[in-house]
């Protein structure tokens, strides 16, 4: 009877000695990471950089420092987060070196055309060809070329970020908080997709 009895005790321990780590993405950090970097390649002419979400739309898609009820308190049991908010670095010399290239490139070909209403950025984060007819018939296969290299090389940063920091998962959150940045820092009178169309700045 003793042993029976002595086991919800032991499952007690048991239970207590689970600790959790949760770790959340740094939303505002990534922001701030997206505003520098996404400045640096188009220029700062553009328009400020979109506000931080209300507190309360932080606490979907994992993103933001959200407050939750964990049952496992009712237990005395813990719940442990990282200590200290995790820094989206992009002081890595890939990442610098990716963010010379994409700033050559849209200096050298896309910004013109990004002018002219013939690119556009895409809601994941990307350049597209938005209207084909805007651009010369003999630039045509150079622009195309330059568009691929620049979403190559954004993909690249996405993914080169996460991992630098040390959370590969986060990538497809930096990808989101890039793609709203590359529109936030475009200028008046680019064009930009939402919600499946093309709308202008």
């Amino acid at each position: 009877m003793r042993r029976w009895m002595g086991m919800p005790i032991a499952a007690a321990l048991a239970l207590t000695a689970c600790v959790t780590i949760n770790v959340y993405f740094p939303a505002a950090e990534a922001r701030e990471a997206a505003k520098e970097f996404v400045d640096k390649v188009i220029g700062e002419e553009g328009q400020p950089s979109m506000p931080a979400p209300a507190p309360e739309d932080q606490d979907s898609g994992g993103g933001g420092m959200a407050l939750h009820f964990d049952p496992l308190m009712l237990l005395g049991i813990g719940t442990a987060h990282a200590q200290g908010t995790p820094d989206i670095s992009l002081k890595t010399p890939a990442i610098q070196a990716i963010q010379a290239r994409m700033a050559a490139r849209f200096d050298g070909t896309l910004r013109k055309h990004f002018d002219s209403g013939a690119l556009g950025f895409t809601g994941n984060g990307e350049v597209a060809v938005r209207d084909a007819s805007k651009i010369a018939l003999p630039d045509r296969v150079k622009v195309n070329q330059a568009v691929a290299e620049q979403n190559r090389d954004a993909n690249a940063v996405y993914r080169e970020i996460a991992v630098a920091n040390k959370h590969p998962e986060w990538e497809s959150q930096i990808r989101e908080v890039f793609a709203k940045q590359w529109v936030a820092s475009a200028k008046s009178g680019w064009w930009y997709q939402s919600g499946g169309s093309w709308k202008q700045k």
